[in-house]
């Protein structure tokens, strides 16, 4: 591919909540005219990321459960968005099998915690953190992976950690893994599209 400044790189981002994300990567590329975040794709007609959207000035595209189980009308979509590269940012549901086909090895998520402990089927944000202080874990942290077939089972492609204290609550717990999210996602993708830092 030619990533020329040109011809950015596109990036697409899913979002099912408040958009904490999206905003942290749309900060983090402004200016950069080697990335263009090509579209803000979002399932829930009430989250905090829609506004956001409109705030920042990003393409926004919502759907439902019936048009994202319409497979060929998302990948229509996404053909005419032609990402280099797919980033889950708080998405939800789980990835069709046919867009993970059509964009083998480039779908991204990040978990909020270090997989393969707390993964899975509904296994997402304050579950996730509670799960940790639940089981008395000593620490936890993000995984940020390829998207497969499977609820957390993609290749792993980085991790960061961070302590967790006896007498932290879940919200505490939170709180320390979104700084970790906001500091290392963006640069992950950054790395993935073959980008230098500055």
């Amino acid at each position: 591919m030619d990533f020329s400044q040109n011809n950015p790189r596109n990036l697409v981002l899913f979002a099912s909540g408040s958009g904490s994300n999206v905003e942290r990567i749309a900060t983090f590329f402004k200016g950069d005219t080697r990335v263009r975040i090509a579209g803000v794709l979002c399932n829930n007609p009430k989250a905090g990321v829609i506004d956001r959207c409109k705030r920042l000035g990003l393409p926004l595209y919502c759907f439902n459960r019936t048009a994202y189980q319409e497979e060929t009308g998302l990948l229509g979509l996404l053909r005419a968005l032609k990402p280099d590269l797919i980033v889950l940012a708080g998405f939800l549901w789980k990835i069709p099998e046919s867009l993970i086909a059509e964009y083998p090895g480039s779908i991204v998520n990040i978990h909020p915690a270090l997989l393969p402990k707390f993964g899975g089927r509904g296994m997402y944000g304050m579950h996730v953190h509670q799960a940790v202080v639940d089981q008395g874990e000593t620490e936890t942290g993000i995984t940020i992976h390829h998207v497969n077939a499977a609820y957390d089972e993609g290749a792993v492609i980085f991790q960061a950690r961070v302590p967790v204290k006896p007498d932290d609550t879940p919200e505490m717990v939170a709180a320390k893994v979104h700084q970790l999210e906001y500091a290392h996602y963006p640069e992950t993708i950054q790395n993935l599209l073959g980008l230098s830092h500055g």
